[in-house]
């Protein structure tokens, strides 16, 4: 019989007994197993246990999550965090009186106390502990309590016992500075963090004494981890008392944090430092980030957490990240402000009005200071702008004179270009935009220098020329030529360069031809054309489109082509006429008049049959060209000139053409090519292939489409043991 959808084989274990394996049906009430798993193990007042996962968080099972039960989980019975009413049984009257007379207790008590097991409950049970107990038992209760804690049933029980006041007062007390006030900070914590209670209500004089635990010199190494990590989360929740711990907790304080070779304290540090500068005003932050990389922080960042021999955790990197954001963000005012056009004194004080005369092409000529009321980039393009033109004057120099010697139309406009380039690096770099809870993307070279948006603009309007020119471009490609750039840009930010000089090495290694490569490798990995079974299918269609190929460049040569001959004057006035005959045998060619049509091939009087040809020559290897010299003006003839050798008696002589265009060319190099005998290796070939494979693939994939292709086929299965059997036809199938 199959198996029930909602059973499920579980094992359920406690200590000092014999684990069970039980069949737990998921449609059963949670009490009603409880209790048949008592029973097996001769429990009374099912209602005082419950079951817990048996991982490490030790979360109780509730009607909510007993959907995670699975197939071979493992529970444990323990006590219940809840007390529940119970009602309590009739006893007999005698019996009553006789306890009543014997015990100091009213008769209505004793049925609750004939009922109540001798232990206590956990939640009630371990903060009685923390109350009454001696050093070593405070310390057991809080081990236990830091285990149950992370289950927010457990954690109810615990709040609504007062037991967040109770934890407080072993912090604030601070007569164990080890392990004791190690676990109650983190049982504090993780109360806290289910969110059932506001740090808006933490005390004051509480906050004081964490922060006295961050700046003590000699503490215990769990501790302050612990008690930074705390001071984070109130800073992030309380702008009160955020202030609070900006003013008590000095930045010396959490620099000598982050040199010390303790990862998880330098984290933590990291961590309210950044949850610090998140609540400062843009002021306030400015201020404290000048202090930190005067005090060589950015320097410290770069050598010792991100080039650490240790790997970098991800809590680490998400603070990394958050730090470069928000020191990118303190750019962000002067991409918000525009530039004000009939104001000389704005940028005339500064010495701008010569950098404006001589960025000329600007898109509003008549007043170049216009452009730059857009918003963003706003004033950050003109700071750009100024910073390459002074800190990179002979780049700039040969920027400016290398357009100035262009034409017109293939000019690069540097204003438009830096612009454009600093809205781009803004969008790249999100500045302007909140930070993420979660991202990690930081990247290390901006930790590398000064002025790391600076420098890396000075890389990339260098990068934007250098992509200008190779694209060949004009005025009407500028949006093209960005959307490359951008590429360029963006593939290299993925790559998380180290350093300033790697990136430039990075980016200006991949050119224009290489991005076109990698979008066609993209595209074609989108396509599913480069899967394995793809590729065999494209080998197998290979030879057939090929044949094809083949044919067509034969029958391009049986309709002819004209061609002209070049004397020694390079007069291109004389006419030739050129086919292959129908049983591909014989080359058929004579002179011809401009204003007549094609001729018909068996009136040219000249034949060249194919047995004779010895080889096709092509380029500066043809006899007429090296005739010509090996001049500029020869140039276009090396590329579209081809020759077929062969024996005239017992001379050697050659049949020279000069095609029309590149594609006749290669149509009739293909044509003489597969005539020969020889491979057609022509470019055209090659697109043309492309392309049939492309098609052919495509239309044989249609029954496919939405369907997954595997890597590698389906394993073979192996033979059977034995071919003694057969199929019976005489028996009728049911």
């Amino acid at each position: 019989m199959a198996p029930q959808r909602n059973v499920v084989k579980i094992a359920v274990q406690m200590r000092d007994a014999i684990p069970q394996l039980i069949q737990l049906d998921q449609a059963k009430p949670l009490a009603s197993v409880l209790k048949e798993v008592c029973v097996a193990w001769n429990l009374v007042y099912p209602e005082r246990y419950a079951l817990q996962f048996a991982d490490g968080h030790r979360r109780y099972v509730t009607e909510n999550n007993r959907s995670e039960i699975k197939n071979g989980s493992i529970l444990c019975l323990s006590t219940a965090p809840v007390m529940p009413l119970l009602t309590p049984p009739s006893f007999p009257a005698p019996l009553l009186c006789l306890l009543s007379a014997r015990l100091p207790l009213a008769p209505a008590s004793l049925p609750l106390l004939l009922l109540h097991p001798c232990q206590d409950l956990e939640a009630e049970g371990l903060l009685n502990r923390l109350q009454t107990g001696n050093h070593e038992g405070h310390r057991e209760a809080l081990r236990l309590l830091v285990l149950l804690v992370s289950d927010i049933t457990f954690a109810q029980e615990v709040i609504s016992r007062d037991g967040l006041q109770r934890l407080g007062t072993i912090i604030e007390d601070g007569d164990d500075l080890g392990e004791v006030l190690a676990l109650a900070l983190r049982a504090f914590l993780e109360l806290m963090e289910h969110g059932m209670v506001s740090w808006e209500t933490i005390g004051i004089p509480f906050v004081r004494k964490v922060v006295y635990y961050v700046n003590m010199n000699l503490m215990d190494a769990s501790v302050q981890p612990l008690a930074l990590r705390l001071l984070e989360s109130v800073t992030l929740s309380s702008p009160a008392l955020g202030q609070m711990v900006k003013s008590e907790v000095p930045l010396d304080r959490l620099l000598v944090h982050l040199q010390v070779m303790n990862q998880q304290l330098q984290t933590k540090a990291m961590a309210l430092l950044t949850a610090l500068l998140q609540g400062a005003s843009l002021a306030e932050r400015k201020h404290m980030l000048d202090y930190l990389w005067q005090r060589n922080l950015r320097q410290f960042i770069y050598k010792n957490i991100i080039h650490s021999a240790a790997p970098l955790g991800d809590e680490m990197a998400h603070h990394l990240y958050v730090l470069q954001a928000l020191t990118l963000g303190l750019l962000e005012p002067r991409m918000r402000i525009a530039l004000d056009p009939y104001s000389q004194d704005c940028y005339c004080s500064r010495g701008l009005g010569p950098l404006l005369s001589c960025l000329s092409p600007f898109p509003q000529n008549s007043n170049p200071a216009q452009d730059l009321e857009r918003v963003p980039p706003g004033l950050l393009a003109l700071d750009n702008m100024l910073y390459f033109s002074r800190h990179s004057p002979s780049a700039y120099s040969r920027f400016v004179l290398e357009n100035s010697s262009r034409e017109d139309k293939h000019e690069c406009p540097f204003a438009q270009s830096s612009i454009q380039l600093t809205v781009l690096l803004c969008e790249l770099l999100h500045i302007g935009e909140p930070c993420s809870e979660t991202a990690q993307d930081f990247s290390p070279m901006f930790f590398g220098q000064d002025q790391s948006f600076h420098e890396l603009f000075c890389v990339s309007i260098q990068l934007l020329n250098k992509t200008w020119k190779e694209m060949r471009a004009t005025q009407e490609d500028f949006d093209k030529v960005m959307q490359v750039v951008r590429e360029q840009l963006a593939r290299t930010l993925a790559l998380k360069p180290s350093s300033l000089e790697l990136f430039r090495t990075k980016v200006n290694a991949l050119t224009y031809g290489e991005v076109l490569r990698l979008r066609q490798t993209e595209r074609l990995h989108q396509e599913g054309t480069l899967a394995a079974p793809i590729l065999e299918l494209r080998e197998k269609l290979k030879p057939e489109l090929m044949g094809l190929i083949r044919q067509q460049r034969l029958l391009r040569l049986c309709e002819g082509t004209v061609f002209r001959k070049i004397s020694s004057r390079r007069r291109q006035d004389k006419l030739w006429f050129c086919c292959l005959s129908p049983n591909h045998k014989v080359l058929l060619y004579g002179d011809v008049e401009e204003v007549a049509g094609p001729p018909i091939p068996e009136s040219l009087p000249e034949q060249l049959p194919v047995a004779d040809i010895r080889a096709l020559l092509t380029g500066k290897d043809c006899p007429h060209v090296r005739e010509k010299g090996s001049g500029k003006q020869n140039k276009d003839l090396y590329e579209l000139a081809f020759s077929l050798s062969y024996d005239r008696g017992e001379e050697e002589a050659s049949l020279n053409f000069i095609a029309p265009s590149k594609r006749e060319f290669h149509l009739w190099t293909d044509g003489l090519s597969a005539l020969l005998g020889s491979p057609m290796g022509s470019e055209q070939t090659r697109l043309d292939l492309e392309q049939l494979l492309t098609m052919e693939t495509k239309l044989q994939l249609l029954d496919l489409e939405n369907v997954p292709i595997p890597e590698q086929p389906p394993p073979v299965p192996p033979p059977p043991t034995n071919f003694n059997f057969c199929y019976d036809c005489s028996i009728a199938e049911p």
